[in-house]
């Protein structure tokens, strides 16, 4: 397993990229479980799979395409990854979080992150999208931190601040976007965790009593790296299922699935409102 991956090795990838697309994006997106079909929408797409990358995971997990989308939206250039690297594969946190590293080489300024969530608040229903104002990183807490091991000091500070981890300016203008396109937002904290087990009733209850409104199995560690190196972050949870707080219900992947396709339009149309106000 991968601890770390040096500039060189970085940058590897981001010649391998820029060789295959002329397009250079300032706003990369990358899509959670459910939520591929985003990609579709993208116009006049340069298309590159995780396996065709040196050093690139590829994704394990169905409903992750694991390609690069690389085109236009909304008339901007945008690096969209169609599926994401999840920890539970059995990957390092630094091939979790490469592609965000590849992104920062490349010159991209905003990263727009999206995921499948278990709602935690009991006032959230499958379907809703949440804004995420802020995480809970339960996997760096445990001691699974993306930033453990040597620092990429070209990139960004030994103890970066995680204070504002999800831009303000790019939150309201989601909650802009949202006010016209008649999309309830819900916003709250999303809580990361390891998975791949779903969680327990009692996980659950100690996540609300910790103030976390939704949870999954991604993100946190795609947002730290991305703060380390200076970008903005917005992040949307598409909420696919009620937390199971008594254990009467029984979740799966496909549940979650299914819930993507109501989730998706709704993304699409923030995202792209988003867009276009950049």
């Amino acid at each position: 397993m991968i601890a770390h991956f040096s500039l060189e090795q970085i940058d590897e990838v981001v010649k391998t990229i820029q060789a295959r697309t002329s397009y250079r994006p300032r706003v990369s997106i990358v899509l959670g479980s459910g939520l591929n079909g985003l990609a579709d929408s993208v116009e006049k797409p340069d298309i590159i799979p995780f396996g065709d990358l040196p050093h690139f995971p590829v994704s394990t997990v169905m409903g992750h395409a694991g390609r690069l989308v690389i085109g236009e939206l909304e008339g901007q250039a945008v690096f969209v990854m169609q599926g994401r690297i999840h920890f539970y594969e059995g990957y390092s946190m630094a091939q979790v979080t490469l592609p965000v590293r590849v992104m920062q080489r490349l010159g991209i300024e905003i990263l727009i992150v999206t995921n499948a969530a278990g709602g935690v608040n009991p006032a959230f229903t499958p379907g809703d999208v949440m804004l995420i104002t802020d995480n809970l990183n339960l996997i760096g807490i445990a001691g699974q931190n993306p930033l453990i091991g040597p620092n990429l000091d070209k990139i960004g500070p030994r103890f970066p601040d995680m204070s504002q981890a999800y831009d303000r300016a790019l939150c309201d203008l989601a909650r802009s976007v949202a006010r016209k396109e008649n999309i309830i937002l819900q916003e709250g904290i999303y809580a990361g965790l390891s998975g791949p087990s779903f969680e327990s009733p009692a996980d659950l209850r100690f996540l609300r009593l910790a103030g976390a409104d939704s949870v999954g199995m991604s993100t946190v560690p795609e947002v730290i790296v991305a703060r380390h190196g200076g970008m903005r972050v917005l992040g949307l949870s598409g909420i696919s299922n009620k937390a199971n707080l008594d254990g009467s219900m029984v979740t799966t992947h496909e549940e979650v699935m299914e819930a993507g396709k109501h989730i998706t339009p709704k993304i699409e149309k923030l995202v792209r409102g988003i867009l276009r106000q950049l």
